[in-house]
């Protein structure tokens, strides 16, 4: 596809959102605050896409997030605040002083070299922090996730399997003691721990913690509609069962999955 078309397409994005902010009444009512909520969703809609792998849908969903990005820039414009084209100029800056190796000292360097640069500049920039930057409202498994990024990435991790195996086990050990002094409050703590642990070895072996849980929810949600399913033929209920024949129905539904 030729630049020319990409940017004739953005254009007739830009125009359409100028008429709908014009002329229809919905669009004419939004503001930054009633688009959030619908930001948070389409992205969600677009990580759903991804993990099935369809194309298509990727396509689409990405149109939508596209949007909202029109869409901000769109109000921002309206009181001069900036425009789309404050947004493009905003980041390509922004990776071009970020990027030194392509852009500035065109010297070939590691990808984990990549990502001690870019930490190292966003501190250059004024952060107080490496951690300044983990948006506050991330859900909190992904915010693990992007917490031990920032810290490997300048150096402090891990550096044996063994080590990170041994913390989860040690975290474990931690979790189990505090559930026998029956603490509620020690409990919870540690199993903040514990989870904190697992992430961070998941991500050391290779595995999207993240991922990795919405594959196990997507598995039990399947195998627990492929029980009720079976419940339904029979004419019954969960309380017509016994704790054994349930276990025993669930290996069905697993061993039939």
């Amino acid at each position: 596809m030729s630049k020319e078309k990409q940017i004739n397409s953005i254009k007739r994005l830009l125009l359409i959102m100028d008429e709908l902010r014009e002329k229809c009444p919905w669009d004419k009512k939004q503001t930054f605050d009633s688009l959030k909520p619908l930001t948070i969703e389409e992205t969600y809609e677009l990580v759903d896409a991804i993990s099935e792998n369809n194309i298509d849908e990727i396509k689409n969903e990405l149109g939508d997030l596209l949007l909202h990005v029109i869409f901000y820039s769109k109000i921002a414009s309206e009181t001069n605040k900036f425009d789309i084209s404050d947004v493009a100029d905003s980041i390509s800056e922004k990776l071009i002083y970020r990027h030194p190796h392509v852009y500035k000292n065109q010297t070939k360097i590691s990808e984990q070299e990549v990502k001690l640069n870019w930490e190292k500049l966003k501190l250059k920039d004024g952060n107080n922090s490496v951690l300044q930057g983990v948006p506050k409202t991330l859900p909190p498994i992904l915010k693990s996730m992007r917490i031990q990024q920032k810290v490997s990435n300048i150096g402090f991790k891990w550096i044996e399997n063994k080590n990170v195996k041994e913390k989860v086990l040690e975290e474990l050990e931690e979790f189990l003691e505090e559930t026998n002094l029956n603490n509620s409050q020690k409990i919870q703590d540690e199993f903040g721990d514990l989870l904190f642990s697992l992430i961070n070895y998941g991500r050391f072996i290779g595995i999207d913690p993240n991922s990795s849980l919405e594959k196990t929810n997507k598995k039990f949600i399947k195998r627990f509609m492929s029980l009720e399913s079976k419940i339904n033929l029979e004419k019954k209920n969960f309380q017509s069962y016994s704790k054994k024949e349930l276990i025993r129905l669930w290996n069905l539904a697993k061993k039939n999955d």
